[in-house]
C-alpha cells in the first residue's frame, strides 16, 4: 500500500482565476459536457474530498451521476459511489447536509484531534470523525485514507483546500477547466490563495493534456511526477 493516495485536484475557473462571483447564487462555470467529464473522473477514483467551507456553501451531494458508470463500478466489485471526505478546522458542519445524507458509501470527517470527540458525537450515525493533529494536517489524513484502501483521491475544492495541497507538494495532478469569461471582483473566491508553492518558475508543472470542451478548455497538469 502506498503511503498516500494519488491526489488529483479538479477545478473550474474563469479566465482570471475565479471559482465563483460574489453574489449569493452559485455561479456555474462548467457545462453539461464538462459535468459529464467530471463524472467520468469521479468514477475512476476511490474517494472524493471537499473542504468544510464547500460543504456549507454549496451543499454538494458528491455522487456519481451516471447509472452506467455506477453499474460498471459495481461489476468491478467497487461501491457505486466514492467515499466522501471533508476536512474541517472549526468542526462547523451540519449533520443534515447532503454530504452526509446522500449516498451509501462511507463519509469521513478529518478534524483537529482535540475536537474529534465532540464532533463525533454531533455527527453520530452520519460520519466517522478522525483526528488529524492539532491543527489538522494533510499527511496524517492521507496516510489514514491509504490505510483504508484509497488509492486515488479526487479533490474538488475549495480554494483553501486546493492551496493546502499545492503548497504542501501533495498534489500529483491538476485538472483545471477554464471558462470563457472574466469575473474581475477581488471579493470573489479564487482557485488558489496566497502561499509559497513548489510549482514555481524553475520547477513548473508538466502540461500533459489540452482538451477543448465547447468554449471551455481543460488543462491537465502533472505536478509531482507520480503516475495515476
Amino acid at each position: 500500500m502506498s503511503e498516500r493516495p494519488y491526489v488529483l485536484l479538479s477545478c473550474a475557473m474563469s479566465v482570471d482565476g475565479y471559482i465563483d462571483d460574489a453574489s449569493p447564487e452559485r455561479l456555474r462555470l462548467s457545462t453539461p459536457a464538462d459535468w459529464d467529464r467530471v463524472d467520468t473522473v469521479r468514477a475512476s477514483c476511490d474517494a472524493i474530498l471537499v473542504g468544510a467551507g464547500t460543504v456549507r456553501a454549496d451543499d454538494p451531494r458528491l455522487l456519481i451521476r451516471s447509472p452506467a458508470r455506477r453499474e460498471r463500478r459495481a461489476a468491478r466489485g467497487l461501491p457505486p459511489d466514492l467515499t466522501k471526505v471533508t476536512l474541517t478546522w472549526s468542526g462547523d458542519l451540519d449533520p443534515d447536509a447532503r454530504f452526509f445524507t446522500t449516498g451509501e458509501s462511507p463519509k469521513l470527517v478529518y478534524t483537529a484531534s482535540a475536537r474529534a470527540a465532540a464532533l463525533a458525537e454531533r455527527l453520530a450515525g452520519r460520519a466517522e470523525v478522525v483526528g488529524a493533529g492539532d491543527p489538522p494536517e494533510l499527511p496524517p489524513m492521507l496516510a489514514d485514507l491509504a490505510d483504508r484502501g484509497v488509492r486515488r483521491l479526487m479533490v474538488e475544492g475549495g480554494g483553501a483546500v486546493h492551496t493546502a495541497f499545492l503548497t504542501a507538494g501533495l498534489a500529483d495532478e491538476l485538472q483545471l477547466v477554464v471558462a470563457p469569461f472574466l469575473i474581475g471582483d477581488p471579493s470573489a473566491p479564487r482557485f488558489a490563495h496566497s502561499g509559497v508553492f513548489p510549482q514555481r518558475p524553475d520547477r513548473p508543472m508538466r502540461l500533459e493534456e489540452v482538451t477543448r470542451i465547447g468554449d471551455l478548455v481543460l488543462l491537465r497538469y502533472l505536478t509531482a511526477g507520480r503516475r495515476g
